[in-house]
C-alpha cells in the first residue's frame, strides 16, 4: 500500500473490523452445507424440537417461560468491542505486507533507509559501541516476543535520564526491528556542529527535533514514519536530572495516531545511576543498566492522543517498576523513595 492517507484506524494488510469474515461460521448453523441447525438439548437429555415443545406443554411448563439472559451494558459491550479490535490490530503487525506498502523515501530521506548506510550502523552499533558499553556497564534486555515479529514502522517510547539511553534501546532492540531505527535528537545541539552531526547520523540515523518553539523540522518524523522508518521518541523531552520519570507530552502518541502505526514501549533502568545528566562517562565499576521492551500498543478507537499518551507512560512506568529490584536491588528504590 503506497498511499498512507488510509483509513486511520486499519494498518496496511489487516481486513476491515467492518467486514465479516468468511471463515467464521454462524454457530447457530450446523455443519458446512448442512443446511440445519443442530439439536438443542432440553436439559434433561431430550433433544428439542415440536414433540419435545409439546411434551413440555403437557407438564404446564410452556406456561413458564425460562428468563433472559440480563443483556450486556452498552460498557461492557463497548469495551469487548476496544479489546477485541486491539488483538486484531497486534495480530496483524507481523503481516508481511505492513514492511512493504510505505512510500518510497526520496532526496534527503533516502539516506535514512540505505542499506549501506544500515550495514556500517551495524558495525558500529553491534561491534564497536557495543564493546565500549559492555566495558564500561554491565547490560541485559528483556524483548517481549512480539517486539521481534513486528514489521514496518513503529513509534519506540522511552524514559529519559542520561546519553547512554539511545544507544542502550539501539543495540538491545532485535536487528529487524533496529535495522533502519532513527533517533530524535535534538537540532540546536546535535545538528549544529559537524561532527556531533556526523557522529548521531551514523551511529544513530538520527533526524533532527525542534526545541524551543522552533519549526524548522516540523513533520520530519511523520515524513519517516510515512516511509517506512521506524522512530525512537523520548517523550518527556529532555533527560530528567534526578533520574525520576516526567510527564509525557502527547507528540509521540498523535503520531503514531495519525500515521497509523504502533508504539513499542520502553523502560530504561539504572541509566541515572551509571551515567546521570553532567557526566561525561559512565561511572567506574561497571554499574547495571537494564532495557525493557514491552508489547507493541495501539490506539483505542477514537482515543485521544492525550489518552493514549498517558496510557503509554502508565505502561512504561509499570516495565520500570516491574524489573527495577531485579537489576538494581531494593536498597536503591528505598533510597529513591526517601529523596
Amino acid at each position: 500500500m503506497t498511499d498512507q492517507d488510509a483509513p486511520q484506524d486499519r494498518y496496511p494488510g489487516e481486513q476491515d473490523p467492518t467486514e465479516e469474515d468468511p471463515t467464521e461460521e454462524d454457530p447457530t448453523s450446523g455443519p458446512p452445507g448442512s443446511g440445519s441447525a443442530p439439536d438443542q438439548s432440553t436439559g434433561d437429555g431430550s433433544t428439542g424440537g415440536p414433540d419435545a415443545a409439546g411434551a413440555a406443554g403437557d407438564d404446564g411448563a410452556a406456561d413458564d417461560a425460562a428468563p433472559e439472559a440480563p443483556a450486556r451494558s452498552s460498557a461492557g459491550q463497548r469495551a469487548d468491542e476496544l479489546k477485541h479490535r486491539s488483538k486484531r490490530f497486534l495480530e496483524s503487525l507481523s503481516a508481511r505486507s505492513r514492511g512493504e506498502g510505505w512510500e518510497k523515501p526520496t532526496g534527503e530521506l533516502a539516506k535514512y533507509r540505505s542499506t549501506a548506510r544500515s550495514a556500517l550502523r551495524f558495525v558500529l552499533q553491534r561491534v564497536v559501541f557495543r564493546g565500549v558499553i559492555r566495558a564500561n556497564l554491565t547490560v541485559s534486555a528483556v524483548v517481549h516476543r512480539r517486539v521481534r515479529t513486528v514489521r514496518g514502522p513503529f513509534v519506540l517510547v522511552a524514559n529519559h535520564s542520561s546519553h547512554i539511553d539511545a544507544p542502550m534501546l539501539a543495540q538491545g532492540l532485535p536487528w529487524a526491528q533496529a535495522r533502519f531505527l532513527s533517533t530524535g535528537v535534538a537540532a540546536d545541539y546535535f545538528f549544529t556542529v559537524w561532527y556531533r552531526r556526523l557522529f548521531v547520523r551514523l551511529l544513530f540515523n538520527a533526524f533532527p527535533v525542534d526545541r524551543g518553539g522552533s519549526r524548522t523540522h516540523a513533520g520530519t518524523s511523520r515524513r519517516l514514519l510515512r516511509a517506512g522508518v521506524p522512530i525512537l521518541v523520548f517523550p518527556e523531552g529532555t533527560r530528567q536530572l534526578d533520574g525520576k520519570m516526567s510527564e509525557f507530552k502527547p507528540g509521540a502518541a498523535a503520531l503514531a495516531i495519525g500515521v497509523g502505526v504502533p508504539v513499542v514501549p520502553a523502560a530504561i533502568i539504572g541509566a541515572h545511576e551509571a551515567m546521570p545528566k553532567g557526566r561525561s562517562w559512565p561511572k567506574k565499576g561497571r554499574p547495571p543498566v537494564a532495557v525493557v521492551f514491552g508489547e507493541p500498543m495501539v490506539a483505542y478507537l477514537d482515543e485521544s492522543a492525550v489518552e493514549f499518551s498517558a496510557r503509554i507512560q502508565a505502561r512504561v512506568r509499570d516495565l520500570y517498576d516491574e524489573h527495577h529490584d531485579e537489576v538494581l536491588g531494593s536498597a536503591v528504590r528505598d533510597e529513591e523513595e526517601s529523596a
